[in-house]
């Protein structure tokens, strides 16, 4: 129900030039045919108006998962690199000997969106917005506990005050530590 072509079409465009971008069908339509021609048409998914954000965040990290190619394999932003096949973070001293700090998923997920915004202030809901499902009501300080867990893993390969608190405002992922 798209303006100009309906999804459907555009759906089998997409897979007859054998493009393989994950589609999430979001529609009113409800009825079984419905999500049998959407499917057929090449749809990975068919979620039904009206929905929760909860499942729709859920769909599209299994979306995620399966598309892996989608994915880069690793993110690098100063001395750090991100390995998302290992779940690791890959730290280089100033003698440029790499040291590998295995993470648990939080961490990674933490680390990742602090790589993803660099030198920039993240508030506190930021971050539990982007780490904890929309539903679910995470304990107060768990944003300030999985940091400070982040912080240690971090300062024994000598990053030190990379996360800076800067109260009242956030967090930031602080590269300018590096020359230091």
């Amino acid at each position: 129900m798209i303006p100009g072509i309906s999804g459907l079409e555009l759906c089998r465009r997409l897979r007859s030039h054998n493009n393989s971008l994950p589609v999430l069908m979001l529609t009113a339509k409800d009825r079984m045919e419905d999500k049998v021609a959407g499917l057929d048409a090449g749809a990975d998914d068919y979620l039904v108006k009206p929905f929760g954000m909860a499942e729709l965040l859920a769909r599209l990290r299994a979306l995620q998962r399966r598309s892996p190619k989608f994915m880069p394999q690793e993110l690098t932003v100063g001395n750090l690199t991100l390995d998302y096949g290992n779940n690791i973070v890959v730290t280089k001293n100033a003698l440029g000997n790499k040291e590998e700090i295995p993470l648990t998923n939080k961490e990674f997920q933490l680390i990742e969106y602090f790589m993803k915004h660099p030198n920039q202030i993240v508030t506190t809901e930021q971050i539990r917005y982007q780490l904890w499902e929309v539903s679910s009501e995470p304990v107060s300080n768990v944003v300030a506990a999985q940091i400070r867990l982040l912080r240690r893993k971090l300062a024994h390969s000598g990053g030190e005050n990379m996360i800076e608190t800067l109260h009242g405002m956030g967090y930031r992922l602080n590269l300018s530590h590096e020359s230091k």
